[in-house]
């Protein structure tokens, strides 16, 4: 969900240097003799909420962008007196959270420590059962954790939690979510893939739940689901012991190699599928991150020698990455000459609290090679500002492009849709984008390290304004064609975004023949 340095030369004094400021010593970042969620004293965490507030105001490029500062500084008072005794951490990350999601910025977001995270896998807790789709205020059940549940299975739809109406819950949530502006698709999006998770932090775990539901004949009924206790797994390898008259057999799992894990991880980011029956390729593009110039190379090599006319590029769970793989794939598919974004400034290139934020040094001296101060007060990096990026000549695709996207689109996803929405060839379907569609707030992304809780925040040091002719309203990218879940799709597999990008293609195939 991030983008890191683009156009980022390391040269060999620069490296060194580089090398140095993140060895630097800097506020440490465990605890020791840590218990799993243990509590912090009332006095310790008001003072992490203070200096988190000094830090920000000092660096965040965009702390007042859709919040005023009277609000923010309500909310961090607020936040602070609320405190009035110890609190776990989870309680603590809560009130962050809250707070942090008020800036209405995606890339600020709130992480649990670092001792926290180490622990969590053995303080596995009972969790929420079934897995829950949410948008708007909808909830359907497309899994259940207990298979032979015949009451609650995949296209259920779901009314109420414990005596919480969806809306109810699914506001309490969305509080602890950072989105850019107003647009929440990307909160549904988030819960919708952990569901259990942000149920648990926002209403803490339950022996059970009475669930309201609709049945079969369409009524509002409810029922009791028993929470689910995860099996702690404290072996590295899998064993099957079967005792057979005091004698012990030991079936072991083979390891897959190195290469199939890297395979596996690859296919899972990335993919190509060409259907010459319907003169289509489909490009999956799950994240920006990573080395992707072989891949994207070899798939725009494949369509073009196979003369396929459709390109579908499934963006829906890319959260974003490099600017530079984003830049890179616009280029094969964009028309005109284009450029990362009309602004991108910071308001100091001297970070502050240096101690508190990982690796301050290293950014701050990447900031005063790569950025300068403009008439504005601010310091640009004005080498993305001013340049424009071609089209590829070679392996450029001139066909139908159909763009999926979903809440999940965000940050260099959005940067590429945004880039493309427009074109006469191009047409987006589905949600709308997590990302903003005017602009964000991200590029370089160091992460902040409370004091005493060590709770850890990102901290974006750049705004980006994406295009200054777009309205400032902090909503993501609308899609040409809406296409929403539905409890009918979930139940029955079907996904509907994809089929209405292969029913325009082959619509366009018999309009054509005619």
């Amino acid at each position: 969900m991030a983008f890191i340095f683009s156009h980022l030369i390391m040269k060999p004094l620069f490296f060194r240097l580089a090398v140095v400021c993140m060895l630097s010593a800097c506020t440490s970042s465990k605890i020791s003799n840590y218990q799993f969620n243990q509590k912090t004293a009332a006095a310790p965490l008001q003072q992490d909420i203070t200096i988190l507030k000094q830090i920000l105001e000092a660096n965040h490029p965009s702390l007042y962008w859709y919040t005023s500062k009277d609000s923010i500084d309500a909310y961090f008072n607020n936040a602070i007196n609320s405190i009035k005794d110890s609190l776990s951490e989870v309680a603590f990350r809560n009130k962050v959270a809250a707070v942090i999601s008020k800036i209405r910025c995606g890339h600020t977001s709130v992480r649990a420590s670092k001792n926290y995270t180490a622990a969590a896998e053995a303080n596995r807790y009972p969790v929420f059962p079934l897995f829950i789709k949410t948008w708007g205020d909808s909830m359907v059940v497309y899994g259940n954790l207990f298979p032979k549940d015949t009451v609650f299975k995949r296209g259920t739809i779901i009314t109420s939690i414990n005596g919480f109406t969806n809306k109810q819950l699914l506001d309490s949530m969305f509080q602890l979510i950072s989105t850019d502006g107003f647009a929440d698709n990307f909160k549904s999006q988030v819960i919708s893939n952990n569901f259990s998770l942000w149920y648990k932090l926002a209403f803490g775990v339950d022996s059970s739940y009475r669930i309201g539901y609709i049945d079969a004949l369409g009524n509002n009924v409810s029922a009791i689901v028993k929470n689910f206790a995860p099996i702690k797994d404290t072996l590295k390898r899998k064993k099957d012991t079967i005792t057979n008259k005091q004698k012990t057999q030991t079936v072991i799992t083979k390891k897959p190699s190195k290469r199939q894990i890297r395979q596996a991880k690859l296919l899972a980011k990335r993919s190509l599928i060409i259907d010459t029956a319907a003169n289509a390729a489909y490009l999956r593009v799950a994240t920006f991150s990573g080395n992707l110039q072989p891949f994207f190379r070899q798939s725009l090599q494949t369509i073009a020698k196979k003369n396929i006319a459709n390109v579908v590029i499934d963006l829906r769970e890319n959260t974003g990455g490099r600017v530079d793989n984003s830049n890179l794939l616009t280029k094969y598919f964009i028309t005109k000459p284009f450029k990362t974004g009309d602004t991108l400034a910071a308001i100091t290139k001297n970070i502050k609290y240096k101690k508190y934020i990982r690796n301050a040094f290293f950014y701050q001296l990447a900031m005063y090679i790569f950025s300068r101060k403009m008439a504005d007060g601010r310091f640009h990096k004005r080498a993305d500002e001013v340049h424009f990026f071609n089209p590829k000549t070679k392996n450029h695709f001139d066909g139908n492009i159909y763009l999926l996207q979903s809440g999940l689109s965000f940050s260099a996803a959005t940067l590429f849709v945004g880039s493309l929405k427009g074109q006469k060839n191009v047409t987006v379907i589905g949600e709308e984008t997590g990302g903003g569609n005017y602009g964000n707030s991200a590029m370089f992304l160091p992460t902040i390290t409370l004091p005493n809780s060590k709770l850890r925040i990102i901290l974006p040091l750049f705004r980006l304004v994406i295009d200054s002719n777009r309205i400032k309203d902090g909503r993501g990218i609308m899609p040409n064609v809406f296409v929403k879940p539905s409890s009918p799709a979930i139940k029955n597999g079907i996904d509907g975004k994809m089929v209405a990008a292969k029913e325009m293609i082959k619509k366009k195939h018999n309009e054509q023949q005619r």
